[in-house]
């Protein structure tokens, strides 16, 4: 099948009348799975939004309301209640910032992506019993001088791997940087620890294949079972010493040969590229990086896994890279990290539970005056493509959580259903298409922020103002980040989580790098969604 990427909305559609909404209990969940949804209707593979549907694709203004044009005459359209984007399980962005912060040093504005900071942090959302996901839709009023705005937040989670270990076995493809830039320590030696405590964690029916690359790719060992074998494995990883340039596209291209080569039937094939993504030869660009082994990605099912190196590290490459290589992206900043990713998390990222993941959330605009996703900028996908399945979405494995936040502005007065959020996925064996919804009434987005019982959605707004402030963003009641990191000392308190304590000391470093203060931004007027 032909796969479309992911489509950044370069105009909204216009939804038909609210009462189209599809409403439910707050904070609910419930499912729906039905084969009639994977062909769906009106267009190829469906095509149409849930749960309204399109009209043309007009011009959006900056009040949410969208303008058409048909000659001379010009009107104006609704208002967009509709937010659709493809999940995102990465979390790079966040242990990069974290490093540079460490390093007395703000992250550019345009390597923070919110997502990431929210999806770094356990949300202890409820886990579906079987596979596929569950929808977890809750909220609160957003902190103090917000005015009226809320935010809602969705959650959505896999189950966890099965206790017994009973996953297909893993067929990994380790492409590792050996350019000079990787000499650098905490690069090219954190890689080669990382490979060896997954080596030892990897059973023995699993197979793993070694691929360097700098000016050129080479092939140190070609795919080979870890049983009887790990001495060997380890002996390859030991030799690997920093040579010269990096080739980014040559390492990715052999990789994904050997891949093909080394191809499983029934095992989850992957592709494991370990760099600090700095290309300077060879193809740079990811779009044509990937397209030169789009028949892999294709016919094989290949996904790519990227772990980021490095102080200076090319955090725009790999996040393309894995973007558009259906897979996703961590960053590992010293040895804690890299056992925690490959050997805490290591079911996550060897094995899937769902491919081409979106979601879209449906606001109601009878209750709904204003909404603005936060985060998600290069996750966005066409209203009507939700359930065109030939559209990229994410890949999700076992145990992971995607979460989105938005701020909302109720209406006055406002009562009743606010938001109806649903995911669709397709089964990794079968193909076969699954929805699950859940939805919010206004009472659950009417608490205080701070102090509530609810800490990991405080600690979801903390992770979501935090990158909104390091990227001069104007999210409607950010905090200063001296009260932002006080917030985050009581959370971290609450939670016993060290997770949140480091978030608070990121915060902090912050603070202190900017000299301390900050304006707390407000929302504007208007209707629908807002940039």
């Amino acid at each position: 099948m032909q796969r479309r990427t992911r489509t950044h909305r370069g105009a909204l559609i216009a939804l038909l009348a609210g009462g189209m909404l599809l409403t439910g209990c707050g904070g609910g969940t419930s499912s729906e799975t039905s084969a009639d949804k994977a062909t769906g209707s009106g267009g190829p593979r469906g095509g149409q939004p849930a749960p309204a549907a399109p009209s043309s694709a007009p011009e959006q203004r900056e009040d949410g309301a969208q303008r058409k044009e048909d000659g001379d005459a010009r009107e104006v359209a609704p208002p967009d209640y509709l937010s659709t984007f493809a999940l995102d399980v990465d979390t790079a962005g966040y242990g990069y910032a974290r490093r540079l912060l460490g390093d007395g040093k703000l992250p550019p504005a345009d390597v923070v992506r919110p997502e990431e900071f929210v999806n770094s942090f356990r949300q202890g959302y409820q886990r579906p019993k079987g596979n596929g996901f569950s929808v977890t839709v809750d909220g609160t009023k957003a902190a103090s001088g917000a005015g009226d705005w809320s935010l809602v937040r969705v959650g959505l989670a896999t189950g966890t791997a099965d206790d017994t270990g009973e996953r297909p076995p893993a067929a990994l493809t380790f492409v590792v940087d050996i350019s000079g830039s990787m000499a650098e320590p905490g690069r090219l030696d954190l890689a080669k620890k990382s490979l060896g405590i997954l080596t030892d964690e990897l059973r023995d029916d699993d197979s793993v294949s070694l691929v360097t690359f700098s000016g050129e790719a080479e092939t140190r060992l070609e795919m080979t079972r870890l049983g009887g074998n790990r001495t060997e494995i380890r002996d390859a990883v030991d030799e690997l010493e920093p040579a010269d340039s990096t080739n980014v596209a040559a390492g990715v291209e052999r990789g994904y040969d050997e891949a093909v080569k080394g191809h499983r039937k029934g095992a989850t094939n992957r592709v494991v590229l370990l760099s600090d993504a700095l290309a300077n030869t060879g193809e740079t660009d990811a779009d044509a990086i990937l397209e030169r082994i789009g028949d892999a990605r294709e016919e094989y099912g290949i996904t790519l896994f990227g772990v980021g190196v490095g102080s200076d590290y090319g955090d725009a490459l790999m996040e393309r890279l894995t973007n558009k290589g259906d897979g996703n992206t961590t960053y590992i900043g010293d040895e804690s990290q890299a056992r925690k990713v490959f050997v805490d998390q290591l079911p996550a990222h060897v094995q899937l539970r769902a491919r081409d993941a979106k979601a879209q959330v449906a606001f109601d605009r009878k209750t709904v005056q204003q909404f603005r996703l936060i985060g998600y900028e290069n996750r966005k996908v066409a209203d009507e493509d939700f359930r065109d399945d030939s559209v990229d979405g994410g890949e999700v494995g076992p145990g992971h959580t995607v979460t989105a936040l938005y701020a909302v502005r109720l209406r006055d007065g406002a009562s009743g259903h606010v938001a109806t959020a649903t995911v669709r996925w397709l089964d990794p064996k079968t193909r076969e298409a699954h929805e699950e919804t859940g939805a919010v009434e206004t009472g659950a987005v009417d608490g205080t922020l701070w102090g509530g019982e609810n800490t990991r959605l405080q600690v979801t707004a903390v992770a979501a103002y935090f990158a909104d402030s390091l990227r001069g963003g104007d999210l409607p009641g950010t905090p200063a980040l001296g009260e932002l990191a006080r917030q985050a000392r009581k959370l971290a308190a609450s939670t016993e989580d060290s997770s949140v304590e480091k978030l608070a000391t990121a915060i902090e470093q912050a603070d202190r790098i900017k000299g301390g203060g900050g304006d707390e931004p407000q929302g504007g007027e208007g209707e629908g969604e807002v940039g």
